[in-house]
């Protein structure tokens, strides 16, 4: 793994592990079992869709390099590379999109 995304796993890790202590670090008062289970559901929301942006933009970024890198070799082709890219795109950005819904749905019920 290359060094570079090991550090920035490492830092998002830490990042993720000190928002998760930080709050029951400093409570003040009894948490309830209802307000736990709706602060874990907002956790679970937020992450979920932190998730597939992340996953989403790197997918994207992805196709769209190979795409020009494809181009750039042959640029003849243009024509023939940019609706299966635009139909990757949009497929990778209904994965997002399924996963905002969930989101949405999460955050209902919380009371």
């Amino acid at each position: 793994m290359n060094a570079r995304i090991s550090k920035t796993l490492a830092g998002l890790s830490a990042g993720v592990g000190t928002m998760l202590v930080a709050g029951t670090a400093f409570a003040d008062e009894v948490v309830t079992a209802h307000a736990e289970q709706n602060k874990w559901i907002a956790i679970s929301a937020g992450m979920g869709i932190a998730i597939a942006a992340f996953g989403g933009a790197l997918g994207q970024g992805r196709t769209a390099a190979t795409a020009l890198d494809g181009i750039a070799r042959n640029p003849g082709a243009a024509g023939k590379l940019f609706t299966p890219m635009i139909l990757g795109l949009a497929l990778i950005e209904s994965l997002v999109i399924y996963s905002l819904i969930i989101s949405f749905a999460l955050l209902g019920k919380i009371q």
